[in-house]
């Protein structure tokens, strides 16, 4: 589990009723029955940052007995910068000392509650000086990872209580004993989407520039108009920078008459045909993600230029609706998704269970329903956001361009699916409080910046 992970479940969590203060006050419980198991009667000193590591820290000392427990502050009182980790601090009833003014030498065992997950770089003071003294101390436990874990120094604990599951980069030579201890974050903060995967949305940097935050090549229609034109709009509205669309020259005056803010190159003939796959694929480098599929058409020779193509692109992809006919059969290296609704599933080999065929093909799958289901073989996660009012024509459209301009954004494919399927709910959802079941698959695009303004205040 990654620090982002962590991130995303402690906020589905707290949206589905479970409070940030109620999980730390569950990881106290965790933390203190582990030490007064394993160190009964011992004097055991707190090292606590101001975040929600020290937190724990606090909340687990608050259990203790306050004859046995001193808590060792890293930074003032005043700098404790979360709710939940205040809360637990006025709850102690044990010595709290300046960290500065602590010996740790004259406690038997001292608890690293310094700094949480996602560590890079170098440790900074008064972090730095904790992590290289703990070396000289014996018995050292750390709280959810060691602290500096990723960094350029970090904690060696004998142990490390550790909640949910294991986080990304933990092994035993750089943790110790790894305990894992369930604090109650709820299976659907999981298992589901939620409000918490908005962070995974790569928010552009202040100083960006044009190209940095996607480009995105679309190769679509052809017999079609439509789901190329909104394949290229739900990209654009997710915010990638650079959305070039690929299409057949009999369609280029309508699509290029749509919106003047679509980028089209034109492609010979009345559809996709496999003398374009060359320059297709020489295109395809100056790409971060590539979208084929939307409204090519079944015809014979456009179904072997896509095969072409897919066996031969080296960028990250997402196959959609005829695109997902033309694949049958084959097998994917990873890096590429898939966005079947349930007569594609079964057309590609799929018989029950996503994860399954993800693992069988090599491709994170998305299944589109009533509740997506999103799998790369090894997880597999439900969107259950959405509206009976969004099964009409050109909403899976939208959802492979949004999943593909993700993609382009450097989410990884599995992130992209559930991301996407997420957003593209939600965008429904909004539409409908206006168009009821009226709505159209534009009215899902022109929610979709709402979302994110909601979603990434």
């Amino acid at each position: 589990m990654s620090p982002l992970d962590s991130r995303v479940m402690d906020a589905n969590a707290e949206a589905l009723g479970t409070t940030v203060t109620e999980l730390m006050g569950n990881a106290g419980k965790a933390v203190a029955g582990f030490l007064s198991k394993r160190f009964p009667d011992k004097r055991i000193l707190f090292v606590c940052g101001p975040g929600n590591n020290g937190g724990d820290g606090f909340a687990a000392a608050s259990l203790m007995d306050p004859h046995n427990v001193s808590v060792a502050l890293l930074r003032k009182p005043s700098e404790i910068h979360t709710d939940a980790a205040w809360h637990f601090y006025s709850e102690l009833r044990c010595p709290i000392i300046d960290y500065q003014k602590a010996d740790l030498k004259t406690y038997d065992v001292v608890v690293d509650c310094a700094l949480g997950t996602g560590m890079k770089g170098n440790v900074r003071e008064p972090y730095r000086s904790f992590v290289i003294a703990s070396a000289d101390i014996e018995t050292v436990v750390s709280i959810d990872v060691p602290s500096g874990l990723g960094a350029d120094v970090s904690v060696r604990p004998l142990a490390t209580v550790t909640f949910h599951d294991v986080k990304e980069g933990m092994t035993r030579d750089n943790s110790g004993e790894i305990v894992i201890a369930d604090i109650g974050i709820p299976a659907e903060a999981v298992d589901a989407t939620g409000p918490g995967d908005m962070l995974r949305y790569p928010v552009p940097e202040r100083n960006s520039h044009k190209g940095q935050n996607g480009r995105l090549m679309i190769i679509a229609g052809g017999p079609y108009f439509g789901a190329p034109i909104m394949a290229s709009m739900s990209a654009l509205r997710i915010g990638a920078d650079i959305v070039r669309l690929y299409a057949p020259e009999s369609i280029f005056e309508t699509v290029a008459g749509t919106n003047p803010v679509l980028m089209i190159t034109k492609l010979p003939g009345n559809r996709l045909t496999t003398a374009s796959v060359d320059f297709l694929i020489s295109e395809s480098k100056s790409y971060d993600a590539v979208l084929i599929g939307p409204g090519l058409g079944t015809d014979p020779e456009t179904m072997e230029a896509v095969r072409l193509f897919v066996s031969s692109c080296e960028v990250p992809m997402v196959i959609d609706a005829d695109g997902i006919t033309a694949v049958v059969g084959m097998e994917f290296h990873g890096n590429v998704v898939l966005t079947p609704h349930h007569n594609e599933f079964k057309r590609i080999g799929g018989m029950c269970c996503t994860n399954e065929l993800a693992e069988r093909l090599g491709a994170v799958i998305l299944l589109k329903g009533a509740t997506d289901e999103i799998s790369d073989g090894r997880r597999t996660r439900l969107n259950r956001t959405g509206t009976p009012a969004m099964t009409g024509a050109g909403t899976g459209d939208v959802l492979a361009g949004v999943t593909a301009a993700l993609l382009s954004k450097g989410v990884t494919p599995f992130d992209s699916a559930c991301l996407a399927a997420y957003i593209c709910g939600k965008a429904g959802e909004y539409a409908f409080t206006e168009k009821s079941y009226g709505l159209i698959a534009t009215d899902v695009i022109e929610e979709i910046p709402h979302v994110l303004r909601d979603g990434l205040r």
